[in-house]
């Protein structure tokens, strides 16, 4: 959406966080568009991390040449995983609350 017209807000953050975005030389206006257009997509998802998943995560897709479509495989796989997990520990809740129905 480059040719968007754009509109002027106002907009307070911290000052620690001014601090960081001015050390890191990111163009604040830029940097809020894109977040706002990943979080209004029907398409993109943000996931909240360690440090440790972070800093694996940048070392992997900046040396690898990989993007987040790369890695979307393996999340459907992880989801996949998580899925089973939870629902086998609701039938183990089930059956500790009610006990074997069969």
């Amino acid at each position: 959406m480059k040719d968007a017209a754009l509109k002027r807000i106002s907009l307070m953050i911290r000052e620690d966080q001014a601090r960081v975005l001015a050390d890191r030389g990111l163009n604040l206006s830029g940097l809020i568009r894109d977040l706002l257009d990943d979080y209004l997509s029907d398409h993109k998802i943000t996931l909240s991390v360690s440090e440790e998943t972070r800093a694996i995560y940048d070392k992997i897709i900046s040396n690898t040449g990989s993007t987040d479509q790369d890695v979307e495989t393996y999340l459907r796989d992880s989801l996949k995983i998580l899925l089973h997990d939870k629902i086998q520990a609701m039938m183990k809740l089930e059956s500790t609350v009610f006990g074997n129905r069969d």
